[in-house]
């Protein structure tokens, strides 16, 4: 069963959450970060992208925006932008988007429980973006930007988070990208505290829905002060916040690409599939896939005769991929192929109509989202998921929780 515990938080002080929360460091560039912050100086973006106060050319991993990071961090600290809490704690967050609630409860989870695999994975990792966090987790001896954890849904869990919301107030309220509204609980009751951390136990799972790297980076800064004898309590966790798998919301990630097409493309693509073209922009289930083709909307219907008995071959993503990027196009690893690159799904098929009606691509895939029971069965099974299978929609904010590894 799984640890989750209480922490004290560095976060907003309560009128500067809104100025201070920002969108994660790796959904933007630098240019981004750096123009939504300018007029900011309270802005997140100031510790998790710190490259954004320095010269332009400079690497964004180069020593020095750690260091940046670092003392940015201290000054938040020091002009009471962020504050400490004295007292280990919990706290709830909900952010609502589009009619559509999610809660989920802010808490710090072991390093011991991911490398006994009860906190599960579909992604793997890239080296390069873990020595990243990593090295930002080093210079800052904290963890800046949460987890995003699930676990399957649990009535008596969520009796008592729903409870606590509607009989106290929350401390921070506002909206910010994309229309989302943010708020925050901070569960102050030591008895409520020692509740949700016992029921918590007797969970046997938690999943990975998004922040493989941020985990990865996390568990190995721990190990690594093991080793090296500069172990804390609060250095065996990380920051999460844990979400029950009902409340999420997978969108779709799209593809584009950019490739020479064979005069019989439609022809070879009956072999796997039906090919209509019906116009729809959108993929109405599972095992349907729309194709955007010279401005004519396809759409894509898997044969049940290509589909194989595994969790992850039967993925649309997966489908996709085997049959038509390698078996027509040759593109083997879609992470680092150039002739590939993905839309998230909330910028719309007008996005993909639009990048195609340019030279750069010639040729897109709207995807049906992939679900969560996918993802809880892929995890569960010890398989990985394709890159680039599930995007996550409303991104949890930057800024409003960080965990002191207290090593200094």
């Amino acid at each position: 069963m799984v640890v989750v515990r209480a922490f004290e938080a560095l976060r907003p002080a309560d009128k500067l959450a809104e100025k201070v929360a920002c969108l994660p460091y790796d959904v933007l560039n630098s240019a981004e970060a750096r123009e939504l912050a300018k007029d900011n100086p309270y802005s997140f973006f100031h510790i998790d992208k710190a490259e954004i106060d320095l010269p332009a050319d400079l690497s964004p991993y180069d020593p020095l925006v750690y260091q940046k990071a670092a003392s940015n961090l201290a000054e938040f600290l020091a002009k009471g932008w962020l504050q400490k809490e004295t007292t280990p704690l919990l706290y709830l967050y909900e952010l609502t988007m589009m009619g559509r609630s999610q809660t989920g409860l802010v808490a710090t989870t072991a390093i011991e429980d991911y490398v006994n695999g009860k906190i599960k994975k579909h992604e793997f990792t890239r080296p390069e973006k873990e020595v990243d966090r990593i090295n930002h987790i080093l210079a800052c001896d904290a963890n800046t930007s949460p987890i995003f954890l699930s676990y399957r849904e649990n009535a008596a869990l969520q009796q008592v988070m729903t409870a606590w919301q509607e009989q106290h107030e929350p401390v921070y309220d506002f909206e910010s990208y994309h229309d989302v509204q943010h708020r925050v609980w901070v569960i102050d009751d030591p008895k409520v505290v020692t509740q949700l951390t016992e029921a918590f136990a007797k969970v046997p799972a938690l999943y990975i829905a998004d922040g493989h790297h941020r985990t990865e980076s996390a568990v190995k800064v721990g190990l690594q002060k093991r080793q090296e004898g500069q172990a804390s309590t609060e250095s065996e966790y990380f920051l999460s916040i844990l979400f029950p798998d009902n409340q999420l919301a997978i969108w779709e990630y799209n593809r584009v690409l950019n490739v020479p097409l064979p005069a019989d493309f439609l022809e070879q693509l009956q072999e796997a599939f039906t090919v209509v073209a019906t116009g729809e922009k959108k993929a109405a289930a599972q095992g349907q896939i729309q194709m955007l083709l010279a401005g004519t909307w396809y759409t894509l219907t898997i044969k049940d005769s290509v589909l194989p008995a595994d969790v992850v071959g039967r993925l649309d993503v997966s489908v996709l991929q085997t049959q038509v990027f390698e078996k027509i196009f040759g593109i083997m690893d879609i992470r680092t192929d150039k002739r590939i690159d993905f839309v998230g799904g909330i910028r719309g098929p007008e996005e993909l109509e639009r990048l195609t009606a340019r030279d750069d691509w010639n040729l897109a895939f709207a995807m049906y989202p992939t679900q969560m029971s996918d993802l809880l069965n892929v995890a569960d099974a010890g398989e990985i998921m394709p890159p680039k299978s599930t995007w996550f929609e409303p991104k949890l904010l930057s800024g409003l929780f960080l965990h002191d590894l207290e090593t200094r």
